[in-house]
């Protein structure tokens, strides 16, 4: 059995391209297959039309969600609900194309290796996303305490044994690729050029993006919190420096004219304590979060085929 996850959000005008060339793929490769399409609380059509495709595809499933829980929820909850030996995630706008799911298949069973990630070695199109994205990639592979993870993302095809220790790691705030490259097996990894989006924009807005990019650094990184703890050496040595000129100023009797000086000091101190609190404060709202322990997210129902009629 392979399993594919696919979360989706307000997603109507794709939902037919995406179930044509995901069953299309899949269908070339194996004999014994589901998808696994996780309603992440849409608004539109969109689980309406995947209740409609699944009166042609027995393999199709749906998870529909209470409400919008987040990307990263949405794919924890389609792997807990798969049932597959090997487990692919896919994003819903066919960015990643699902004919890739051949080549990463083979992977596994040809050269025995336990995870195949999808590693982007370039992007269609050109806009501020891609940048962006360019911008994250490159800072986590430098500051990261994890390797070898650069330009991947979701999209990925694991075996069993993987996913199972992928699920053990219940942290509420969540970065999978960051979880993925953190278990350990044995990694390998395909490269293509990702996709332009076909129809409609995207549902990971930037602010999104960020938020998503804040949570892999502070989950996989030391950066922050060493950043904050150098910047303070630096301003104490800075003006511990200072005080020794402002001393031996006055033993000479040398005239300090001005307070461009003194405002300087202040703001670059007060800078500092600034961004100080709000880095421990980003580590204060994460050890919060895992203490209230709320599950990741609710599921509404889960149409496994045996509704249909």
């Amino acid at each position: 059995m392979l399993s594919i996850v696919i979360p989706v959000y307000n997603e109507e005008g794709l939902i037919d391209d995406l179930v044509n060339r995901t069953v299309s793929a899949l269908e070339a490769l194996v004999t014994e297959f589901e998808i696994i399409f996780v309603d992440d609380g849409s608004e539109d059509g969109t689980l309406q039309q995947l209740l409609n495709w699944q009166q042609k595809y027995i393999s199709i499933k749906v998870l529909s969600l209470s409400k919008n829980f987040g990307h990263q929820a949405a794919f924890t909850a389609g792997l807990e609900y798969a049932t597959g030996e090997i487990i692919g995630m896919m994003d819903g706008d066919l960015q990643d194309p699902p004919e890739l799911f051949m080549e990463m298949y083979r992977k596994i069973k040809e050269e025995n290796f336990e995870i195949i990630s999808g590693k982007r070695s370039g992007r269609k199109g050109k806009n501020s996303r891609n940048f962006y994205t360019f911008l994250f990639h490159l800072l986590f592979k430098n500051i990261a305490v994890i390797r070898n993870m650069e330009n991947t993302g979701n999209f990925s095809l694991m075996k069993r044994e993987a996913v199972d220790a992928l699920l053990t790691m219940k942290e509420k705030v969540r970065y999978l690729p960051g979880l993925r490259a953190f278990i350990g097996f044995k990694q390998g990894y395909i490269e293509y050029i990702r996709e332009e989006r076909i129809e409609g924009e995207p549902k990971m807005s930037l602010s999104k993006l960020f938020i998503l990019a804040t949570d892999a650094i502070f989950s996989f990184s030391r950066f922050p919190i060493r950043m904050t703890l150098t910047l303070g050496l630096v301003g104490t040595i800075v003006f511990m420096c200072a005080g020794i000129y402002v001393l031996i100023a006055k033993l000479f009797g040398f005239a300090i004219i001005g307070w461009s000086s003194t405002l300087l000091s202040i703001y670059f101190l007060g800078s500092i304590q600034l961004v100080s609190l709000g880095v421990v404060g980003e580590y204060v709202y994460r050890i919060y979060k895992e203490s209230q322990n709320r599950p990741l997210y609710f599921v509404k129902k889960f149409y496994n085929g045996n509704d249909i009629k």
